[in-house]
């Protein structure tokens, strides 16, 4: 860990040879307890404060949430969480750490590997989506986006700076910002 927010794995980059199982694997190593752990693509603007609302009456024990897949799929049970972001309660990421099942399958797809994971450990009993607060920016695609809503959790596919800039703008996230020579807001 690194300024206490950067964490570098023992692995190079890769998408779906094993960085997820690195990633989750090595987190109950560091010395700090958590009530969920998540992973997160970086084209996704999490509003973190709605998001804590939201996990508040959740358990905190063998929980599984995120945008269930696919688009048209409410139901948590069937498939697995999407990739642009989902979360694991504590004890699921020490069980990964420990799991023979992941440590063996940590190559592939890594949103259905994970999913696949907690499948075969018969794990993740209390599974959650938060649909439709998690989605992706409007118009990127014909089932998963939908127009920005208050309650947003978070927004995926922000493939450019004009998306971004679209993002923030609407949440106003912006709006103390003050101007400079250096940036055009």
């Amino acid at each position: 860990m690194r300024y206490n927010d950067i964490i570098i794995l023992n692995c190079e980059e890769n998408m779906d040879k094993g960085k997820t199982y690195t990633y989750f694997s090595s987190l109950p190593t560091m010395g700090i307890r958590y009530d969920y752990v998540m992973k997160v693509d970086d084209d996704v603007y999490f509003r973190i404060d709605n998001l804590a609302e939201y996990l508040k009456p959740q358990p905190r024990e063998d929980s599984y949430f995120g945008y269930v897949a696919s688009c048209q799929n409410m139901d948590p049970y069937k498939n697995y969480m999407s990739g642009m972001g989902y979360g694991l309660s504590w004890d699921l990421v020490e069980w990964i750490q420990n799991s023979p099942i992941a440590r063996n399958k940590s190559e592939g797809t890594e949103d259905l590997t994970v999913g696949a994971w907690l499948d075969e450990g018969k794990k993740a009993k209390n599974r959650f989506t938060a649909k439709p607060a998690i989605y992706d920016f409007p118009g990127s695609n014909g089932f998963c986006s939908h127009d920005f809503i208050p309650d947003t959790i978070a927004v995926h596919k922000l493939k450019s700076r004009n998306m971004w800039f679209d993002v923030l703008k609407y949440f106003n996230v912006t709006s103390a910002v003050k101007e400079s020579k250096l940036y055009h807001l």
